[in-house]
């Protein structure tokens, strides 16, 4: 860092309540320095005045206010403080845990070493830990809210500790057990209660990589349709938070790993630690004859001192969450997951994850048919198999985002007469966070006097106001017809920019991606050419849309995706706008050296309609077309054409030899857009898409191209 005094700086969620009530959330620029904490509207430079400071010296803390959800976010809280005078606080969050930790860390070494320094000078300060016996056995932390314990707090400490824990929030609800303790502690503890008497385990069977462990109880209390408790073990190669933040997802990506889930939805938020979920399984025993169960249940997770999380379930009445029509409501004993570090192999990390559950799954007979018990508990702890293949197959390293969940008190209000719960659609889904997004207040109290930065991120409602600026296309054609059939064959139609993910305004510290949305540039025309030899600068030719836009004054983007072979092909797309607008990224790049174009220009392909081998083979990751084949940019009077050869490329020549023989039988997406890589230049801006339906590779034409021009 150019300051040598900044510890740690970067991107951070405001996150607080105004005076009035209402809460906010926009992003800010924290930077810790060894004795301030600030924050600004934008990345500061030369001498700019922070929206706020603190001093951070001894007697500040740090508290860990759990997962909040806020406005359509799901973010992490954390509340820095001064024990002297807490009403000096400032709130940050972050879009993932581990952010929020290396925040955490930062700010409690620079509160450590002003304290060594007062301990150095023989001056004394507030220790941070709990007394001893204070937490009653918990591996607990000191900080999610004003603890009871604050007048042991205040006493002077004859050997001061620097020790934290970590927050538990206000500390698991009474009915859950929390099974990850030590046994003996917990029998010492309770030993009237047969709950605690977890501390005789036998191997059941091996399965899928996991050890499976069923419970010996030393007293047969349970309903012939509860199941004893049973556990999986295994290890997965990936962090602690990797695999926290996908286990605390309720959304669509979980039935990536947990084949027993349906949907789920959020009943209450408790506080930054507990809530009430519903939970439907997705259960494949003989569901013909057996009704779907579902689950109503408080979820309460900690973070230890070792890094490891623990993660609690224990099923809860609602009174918005009552019986639901088709489904049988299941009862959980207890459960939940324990993700323990353990160390690195191959430079990789690596952590033990358990997942217990012992679960009563109801309804008549299930009691007398105890193959239908054990084959859904093993299908539910087959989500500890389904985690450590998540993380194999992938290379992504980065930080998930804890997807928000739907509230359920927003599908239905609450009603003592009707605990039907409406879940809502994926695309309602959507649609409710997009809403929410809107909502965002634009100031706090602390920086009321500055907007928010710019906000196009939460969704592109920003772009869609943008003044329309009407471009006549009757005077542009090409020889491949536009069609917007959704059957239409041999033909072209403009493709819905939100069927593609790009880089939002927050991608540089959470590489959070959003749908592209409108359209920087208008397709107004497609040609599809065939000749003996490549086509290059195709758009010279006389009455082609580039040069039809160039005479009206408008400024145009060709696209020539040259295809070889025997007979070579061009699929030429003409995007057009009425001028570019100076200083964007676009026009960066249009303007720019080819280096500069080679190291920014993307695709994002996508073939929603054909085999299984040619979708997979294309995909749908974005491509830098200039590091991937090679590209030629030809810059013209008011257009830049950028000629694609894809057969300078073995593997792209692979697979489109592929795809040309089943060509008729695909529709094909793709967007063209420019990389953005700065939070200047966030979020991403399609240039324009489009989709191509079931090509005929007799309907090509040969055209009549005027003779390049030499360059003089």
């Amino acid at each position: 860092m150019s300051n040598p005094k900044v510890v740690y700086d970067g991107w951070m969620v405001r996150y607080g309540r105004r005076k009035i009530g209402r809460s906010f959330i926009h992003m800010r620029y924290f930077v810790l320095e060894s004795r301030l904490l600030a924050y600004y509207k934008r990345k500061p430079q030369d001498n700019v005045v922070p929206i706020k400071t603190m001093v951070i010296d001894g007697n500040c803390r740090v508290e860990d206010r759990g997962l909040r959800t806020q406005h359509g976010h799901m973010v992490y809280v954390l509340l820095i403080y001064s024990k002297k005078d807490k009403h000096n606080r400032i709130t940050m969050a972050a879009f993932n845990i581990q952010e929020a930790l290396i925040w955490k860390e930062k700010i409690e070494s620079v509160i450590d070493q002003h304290q060594e320094s007062l301990v150095a000078n023989g001056n004394k300060y507030h220790s941070f830990e709990y007394k001893s016996g204070m937490d009653s056995g918990r591996n607990a932390s000191s900080s999610d809210q004003e603890s009871q314990y604050s007048a042991a707090e205040d006493e002077e400490d004859s050997r001061p500790s620097l020790m934290r824990r970590t927050t538990i929030g206000n500390g698991p609800p009474e009915s859950i057990l929390d099974w990850t303790q030590e046994t003996s502690t917990l029998s010492s503890q309770n030993n009237h209660n047969q709950a605690f008497s977890r501390k005789h385990w036998r191997l059941l069977q091996c399965q899928n990589g996991l050890r499976i462990f069923e419970e010996l109880l030393e007293v047969d209390f349970l309903p012939k349709s509860c199941s004893r408790a049973m556990k999986a073990v295994g290890v997965v190669e990936a962090s602690c938070e990797e695999i926290f933040e996908l286990v605390m997802s309720m959304d669509g990506t979980r039935s990536e790993w947990d084949c027993s889930f349906q949907d789920g939805s959020l009943v209450e938020e408790v506080d930054g630690h507990t809530a009430i979920l519903y939970h439907r399984l997705q259960l494949d025993w003989f569901p013909t004859f057996v009704w779907p169960r579902d689950l109503c249940y408080v979820r309460y997770w900690r973070r230890n001192d070792d890094g490891s999380y623990v993660v609690l379930f224990c099923s809860r009445e609602h009174e918005n969450c009552g019986p639901q029509p088709g489904y049988v409501r299941a009862h959980i004993e207890s459960g939940g997951f324990n993700i323990s570090p353990l160390k690195t192999r191959n430079g990789r990390p690596r952590s033990q994850v358990q997942h217990l559950m012992q679960i009563d799954l109801k309804g008549w007979g299930v009691g007398y048919v105890s193959s239908f018990q054990q084959h859904c508990l093993l299908q539910m702890l087959n989500s500890v198999a389904g985690l450590r293949e998540y993380f194999a197959q992938s290379d992504e390293r980065t930080a998930p985002r804890i997807p928000v969940m739907v509230n359920m008190a927003s599908c239905s209000a609450p009603s003592k007469k009707s605990n039907k719960i409406q879940l809502t659609s994926v695309h309602n889904r959507s649609q409710s966070l997009d809403n929410a997004a809107k909502m965002m207040d634009e100031y706090s109290d602390e920086d009321e006097d500055l907007p928010i930065p710019d906000e196009e991120e939460t969704k592109r409602t920003a772009f869609e106001e943008e003044p329309v600026v009407q471009i006549d296309f009757s005077c542009f054609s090409g020889n491949l017809r536009r069609d917007d059939n959704e059957n239409g064959r041999d033909c072209w139609r403009i493709s819905d920019g939100s069927n593609f993910r790009v880089r939002s305004k927050r991608f540089c510290y959470d590489k959070s991606k959003m749908p592209g949305g409108k359209p920087l540039m208008d397709l107004v025309a497609v040609d599809w050419f065939k000749d003996t030899k490549r086509m290059d600068h195709v758009a010279r030719r006389p009455g082609c849309a580039a040069q039809i836009a160039s005479q009206k004054g408008h400024f145009s983007m060709v696209f020539n995706l040259q295809v070889p072979g025997s007979t070579n092909y061009s699929m030429v797309f003409y995007f057009v706008s009425k001028e570019l607008t100076t200083g964007s990224l676009l026009q960066r790049f249009v303007d720019g050296d080819d280096e500069f174009r080679n190291s920014r220009m993307k695709l994002i392909p996508s073939v929603p309609k054909g085999s299984w081998i040619v979708r997979q083979s294309v995909g749908s990751t974005p491509c830098l077309l200039g590091k991937a084949v090679d590209c030629n940019y030809i810059r013209g009077a008011n257009y830049l054409e950028v000629d694609v050869d894809i057969g300078s490329s073995t593997v792209a020549n692979g697979v489109l030899g592929l795809v040309v023989g089943v060509i008729t039988s695909l529709v094909v997406d793709m967007a063209f857009l420019v990389q953005a890589n700065t939070t200047d230049e966030l979020p991403e801006r399609l240039i324009g898409a489009v989709r191509v339906s079931h090509l005929e590779l007799s309907s090509a034409i040969v055209p009549k191209l005027e003779p390049d021009p030499k360059p003089s």
